[in-house]
């Protein structure tokens, strides 16, 4: 916490703001003042409905369809009804390093041994391929040193899971009899499986770091455990509430696994800050003399309606996400926005209802040397003085900063966007089957990620004809003439009516060596092959093929996304504050904020700075969705800062300061409850670096360097001065009957 004077609070020396959503949030607030007991309850049954609601429904969930090409390919395999094509790899090498393949009589006893294995469990696997078949020289790497095992993993999907394990075991076994042999396993179940296992692992992770963070800052900012443990408590019943709805609707909105840790700590941010904002208000007017009722009769025409504005701004602005037209987006967008109203709904109804129940009991359980009479904060100091000395040089102080961020947002200029491959969105060492998929990227490239052809008859007949089977030679014939883009080994098998055909793409799955080779596969291969067969249709799915089209359909709505988020922060402003010039201060200052965020992004990730402090090196690129989900998802939650201080200037503008006073009143005012909020915030994304997964990584970065710039350069110098050099012109002239229509401060 930054340190507050002792001097007497301002924020009660406004009217109350007469306004119809005031009203009616005051009226929320003092009917569950006046039933406490019933609003308490009522919330509590609100959350266990919520919790159990998921119960109501049976069967699978819904399942997201990826964009474009991938995704029809992906239909053409499941309208089959027959499973899917499952293939994993086991890469057999020597551990002293000795070969070739074809003379160590070792690897090829572990290779054959391995092989009658798998025989021996038809049921299941089946298309077995190996060094020791015809063509085996396509099983073999290029150094001779290694050999590879594929195989399919037989349906049907009831017994999917029984016939994995039986081949795994059947791995296992190998590598028992052959222990100076390697055998490293990786491939469509396996990759798949440790991705799940990381994000579980992540989210078990993210839970058990954010909240004792979280203790800590909120009894620094309150000093008790009890006015410490309401945001908290208020937090996890949003959040238990958010996930019961998910169970529910997630029979008709794909949800993944993957943004379970994202609605988590999004829930817990704003759930605490909106808490924090209440509670901080509650505290300035008892300390104004104002009695428990009172205080929280004010609280809501104040905080409440700022609450209102700031949660339905992040929940309007995390709509855009939908212009994507991307399956996953919907899924993370109805998470994010259920958990954002639920805390604005339990801020205002059951939060003053607690307030009302503890009444001055708020502020037991004081913990020493935090607990000394942390009631009101008044302004403070620091960052009067700082708001002081940039409002008497508004051009030099606010030039000076926009230099610096503009100087961090630089690197933006050369960023690469490429989606997270399999083999590196876990660090080494934390799967093994990563690990193996790694080494077999290197032996035989593409082989574990490889491109997936799906072949199928406009008649619903079988796929797997002549002529077929006669184009699959031809690809093999491309794959030689692709000059290295084009892999082998290419494998065919049937899907019920439908045909799989893998074909192996260099580079690093999703770097531009492999985009160039998916693109040679389908603008040259497939045309040359299987185009020239009369009633087959055909579309790329895989590894490379899904992030590619994803990154595409992405980047082709993305000025869609930001045109609709740009406007609506607009309209919500100008509708809330009443002026043109503060929505246009508060857009610049946000793309500000956020493109020094992401030009750190490509700095460290991209260039591999800092690999030595935070763990990690240079990835190559930012992943592809990451800096539009940061765009919206920073442009909301900004809002809350921006709201709240804006609030606070205006209520000391109206009270009779001149505009500067008002600029410098307002921005120490508001200094506690923000950089308490801020910290919140902050400290919750960066859990977010200490997980697994790349992506994670980057978000909880560029997430925290985003909120640390806004909540600080921004908050303290850059609005005060512009607001400083606008003056007046800042806001829109009304009659005195409606100057008060504007949100009250915090």
């Amino acid at each position: 916490m930054l340190p507050e004077s002792k001097s007497a609070p301002r924020a009660s020396t406004a009217p109350d703001p007469p306004t119809a959503r005031t009203g009616v949030i005051a009226a929320v607030a003092g009917w569950s003042v006046r039933h406490r007991t019933l609003a308490i309850a009522g919330w509590v049954a609100l959350v266990l409905a919520a919790v159990l609601s998921s119960a109501l429904v049976s069967g699978d969930d819904a399942r997201a369809v990826d964009p474009g090409e991938a995704g029809r390919a992906q239909q053409m395999v499941d309208v089959q009804r027959s499973g899917s094509s499952v293939r994993e790899n086991v890469l057999i090498q020597s551990r002293d390093g000795t070969g070739p393949f074809s003379d160590d009589p070792r690897l090829r006893a572990a290779a054959k041994d391995l092989v009658t294995l798998l025989h021996r469990t038809p049921e299941a696997v089946r298309d077995i391929g190996s060094p020791l078949v015809a063509h085996g020289e396509r099983w073999v790497s290029r150094d001779g040193r290694s050999g590879l095992v594929t195989f399919e993993v037989a349906g049907p999907d009831e017994r999917f899971d029984d016939n994995y394990a039986a081949a795994v075991a059947a791995v296992e076994q190998a590598q028992r009899r052959h222990p100076g042999v390697r055998f490293s396993q990786a491939g469509d179940r396996s990759l798949s499986g440790a991705i799940d296992e990381g994000i579980k692992n992540d989210l078990g992770r993210a839970e058990t770091t954010s909240l004792p963070l979280t203790i800590v800052i909120l009894l620094a900012v309150f000093g008790s455990l009890i006015a410490a443990g309401i945001p908290l408590l208020l937090s996890a019943t949003v959040v238990a509430a958010t996930f019961g709805l998910l169970g529910f609707i997630g029979q008709w909105v794909p949800f993944n696994g993957a943004a379970s840790a994202i609605v988590l700590l999004i829930g817990m941010a704003v759930g605490i800050d909106y808490s924090l904002f209440y509670l901080r208000r509650v505290r300035e007017e008892r300390a104004a003399g104002h009695d428990v009722r009172e205080a929280l009769r004010r609280t809501a025409k104040t905080s409440g309606s700022a609450i209102v504005a700031s949660g339905l701004t992040v929940m309007l602005c995390l709509v855009g996400l939908l212009f994507t037209g991307v399956d996953v987006f919907k899924g993370l967008t109805a998470g994010t926005v259920l958990v954002v109203g639920l805390a604005v709904l339990g801020s205002l109804t059951v939060l003053p209802a607690l307030l009302a129940v503890l009444g001055r009991r708020v502020d037991w359980a004081r913990i020493p040397w935090l607990g000394r009479r942390r009631i009101a904060a008044g302004e403070s100091r620091i960052w009067g003085q700082v708001a002081r000395a940039v409002v008497a040089r508004p051009v030099l102080s606010g030039a000076a900063v926009s230099m610096v961020l503009l100087v961090l947002a630089l690197p933006v200029l050369g960023i690469r966007l490429q989606d997270a491959a399999v083999t590196a969105s876990l660090p080494p060492g934390i799967s093994p089957a990563v690990d193996a998929a790694n080494v077999m990227q290197r032996e035989f490239p593409g082989a574990a990620t490889a491109a997936r052809v799906v072949l199928a008859r406009g008649d619903g007949g079988s796929a797997d004809t002549q002529q077929v089977r006669a184009a699959i030679e031809g690809l093999h014939r491309q794959a030689v003439s692709s000059g290295g883009l084009l892999l082998e080994p290419i494998t065919a098998v049937p899907v019920g009516h439908a045909m799989v055909v893998r074909v192996p793409l260099a580079g690093a799955v999703t770097d531009p060596v492999a985009d160039r080779a998916l693109a040679m596969l389908r603008e040259r291969a497939l045309p040359a092959t299987f185009g020239q067969v009369t009633g087959v249709s055909y579309a790329v799915t895989g590894k490379t093929a899904t992030p590619h089209d994803f990154a595409v359909q992405v980047n082709d709505r993305t000025p869609i996304v930001v045109a609709f988020v740009l406007a609506l922060a607009f309209v919500l402003l100008a509708v809330t504050f009443r002026s043109w010039t503060i929505p246009l201060v508060s857009i610049l200052l946000n793309l500000l904020s956020i493109g020094a965020a992401c030009g750190v992004l490509v700095w460290v990730f991209q260039d591999g700075h800092l690999e030595s402090l935070l763990g990690f090196g240079s990835y190559g690129g930012v992943v592809s969705w990451l800096p539009l989900f940061m765009f919206v998802i920073l442009f909301g939650l900004s809002m809350d800062y921006h709201i709240f201080i804006l609030s606070r200037i205006k209520e000391r503008r109206l009270g009779g300061a001149s505009a500067r006073e008002a600029i410098v009143g307002g921005i120490a005012g508001s200094a506690g409850v923000v950089s308490g909020a801020a910290f919140i915030m902050i400290g919750v994304f960066t859990v977010f670096v200490t997980l697994s997964a790349i992506e994670y990584k980057m978000l909880g970065l560029g997430m925290a360097v985003a909120i640390l710039i806004d909540a600080t350069v921004v908050r303290g110098v850059l609005l005060p001065a512009a607001m400083a050099l606008l003056g007046e012109r800042t806001w829109m002239r009304q009659p005195a009957t409606q100057a008060l229509t504007w949100p009250a401060a915090p």
